[in-house]
């Protein structure tokens, strides 16, 4: 028995199956047998003089077979994987894509076409910290083709036990400098777009407005308000987390389904909530919020599954549980509303009543 690994192209044959198991000992006698079970299969790959057409390669075991030959044998248990030229003007999969998102390819909601819809997006992480590192990782090993990341701070040996894009090495050095290395390592397709910079209001709309989708990893009211302010204005949407202590939270706001301000309509007084560096943070906490908003963004660039829209979901880690509940759009609300009053970026430091150096991303 074979495992037969089916393009997207020819899922309408397998009744929308992305493998199919098929008997065979050699190529030719694979494909008689998918033929006779699923008619045009064969025809699909295989020319008039009964050779492969030259514009499909041939995968044995992730490994491309050089000059593919009908009669290559196979083995029980193999794994095999027909790869034709994908069409609309895309480059097709390299070998080493094909290897490395295989087990993308093989599922039937993502495929070659939800493969190149990673590769295509754009996303914005706000913040290359605790929440940042581990959504930054996921989406670049998943293959989402630009990353941007905002950040302007130095590793300090403090953020080692949460913040995973970072290394005792890069103690000292820029965070970006440090996130762009360990993410190049991940997988080079990952174009990264470094901004050091504090995210303002004089700055946010025009980096945010370079990328789909923003996820939000910052630390502090001020750019929390920010963020949601300019990714509401320019109708991105915003995959949002947050930690402190044991307890997470995550949600995604999408464009005319409410925006924080909905969920939380005015910052706490200055010092009412402290900061990891005053109250301190279990380090696998934002990892686990940190993959949620991966795991979000990745499904808002397929369109697939439910996302967290109108829908906090709540994390106790001392108690190991989720909770969930529903969040409204408030059509009062001052930037989403039905009159809104914000149309342009604000003071965002002067909004929270903090001090400037109270402000910024960390």
């Amino acid at each position: 028995m074979v495992v037969v690994y089916v393009p997207t192209s020819l899922r309408r044959l397998t009744g929308g199956q992305a493998r199919v198991e098929a008997e065979g000992d050699t190529l030719a006698a694979l494909l008689e047998d998918l033929e006779r079970r699923f008619p045009g299969f064969r025809q699909a790959l295989v020319a008039e003089d009964g050779a492969l057409h030259r514009f499909v390669n041939v995968y044995i075991n992730q490994q491309e077979v050089d000059d593919v030959g009908i009669a290559t044998p196979l083995s029980q248990g193999d794994e095999v994987a027909f790869i034709p030229a994908i069409a609309g003007g895309a480059q097709p999969f390299t070998e080493t894509q094909v290897q490395r998102y295989s087990r993308h390819l093989i599922l039937p909601e993502i495929g070659g076409r939800g493969q190149r819809k990673l590769l295509n997006a754009k996303v914005l992480c706000i913040g290359a910290g605790g929440l940042g590192s581990p959504a930054a990782i996921y989406l670049a090993a998943a293959g989402v083709g630009t990353l941007g990341i905002v950040d302007f701070d130095k590793v300090d040996l403090t953020n080692l036990h949460r913040q995973i894009l970072h290394g005792h090495k890069d103690i000292g050095r820029h965070k970006l400098d440090s996130a762009r290395d360990r993410l190049a390592d991940v997988n080079p397709d990952v174009k990264v777009v470094p901004h050091p910079t504090a995210l303002t209001s004089e700055n946010a709309l025009e980096i945010i407005g370079q990328y789909d989708i923003v996820v939000n990893g910052s630390d502090n009211f001020p750019t929390r308000y920010l963020v949601n302010d300019a990714c509401v204005l320019l109708k991105k949407p915003l995959v949002d987390g947050s930690i402190f202590k044991f307890d997470g939270q995550a949600t995604v706001f999408m464009p005319g389904h409410g925006c924080y301000r909905c969920l939380f309509p005015a910052p706490p007084p200055p010092g009412a909530v402290p900061s990891c560096a005053e109250g301190g943070v279990l380090g696998v906490l934002p990892g686990i919020i940190g993959c949620i908003q991966a795991v979000e963004t990745i499904k808002l660039i397929l369109g697939i599954g439910e996302p967290l829209v109108g829908r906090l979901l709540l994390f106790d880690a001392l108690a190991m549980e989720f909770r969930e509940v529903k969040l409204r759009r408030d059509p009062e609300c001052p930037v989403c509303g039905d009159n809104p009053t914000i149309t342009e970026l604000i003071d965002y430091v002067e909004f929270c009543g903090l001090p400037r150096e109270r402000a910024l991303i960390g």
